[in-house]
């Protein structure tokens, strides 16, 4: 599969994704978990390049390989936290918003809220949306994994 364009995007969008990235990493959330973010929203997505990126990500914040192999299936694996497990079914809510789907659920997001102040989940919904946006942006120009993200 060969990418569809090369090079970057404009700089002054290239400068506002920055700003959102620094309100990201600025809103109290740990490197870790918002790597596990970004990687569930993209293996949901199908996006390589972003599942490449979030994975060295979350390994230089030092998240174990067990962890990352395992977030596919975090429902049916004893590795996660409830803090965390409220994080990902929060991003596998917002992610996967096709037709008919109920999305965020008082339920889910009740449970996020548990877990989390108003700045860390703006920070988490943020990531999510972010790394849905890169997933389609990559998608649609056949971004290659280990360039981008």
């Amino acid at each position: 599969m060969e990418a569809r364009m090369n090079g970057p995007a404009n700089p002054d969008v290239i400068t506002a994704i920055q700003h959102l990235y620094k309100a990201i990493h600025t809103g109290g959330v740990d490197k870790r978990l918002l790597s596990l973010v970004h990687l569930r929203t993209s293996q949901i997505n199908g996006c390589s390049p972003c599942i490449f990126a979030s994975i060295e990500s979350a390994q230089k914040a030092g998240e174990t390989d067990e962890r990352l192999h395992n977030v596919v299936a975090w429902r049916e694996t004893p590795f996660y936290t409830e803090e965390e497990r409220a994080a990902l079914a929060l991003t596998e809510a917002a992610t996967r918003l096709q037709d008919g789907a109920p999305g965020v659920t008082d339920e889910i997001w009740d449970a996020a809220a548990d877990h989390f102040s108003e700045e860390q989940l703006g920070a988490i919904i943020l990531e999510i949306a972010m790394t849905n946006f890169f997933n389609r942006v990559n998608r649609t120009v056949r971004e290659q994994a280990g360039k981008t993200c």
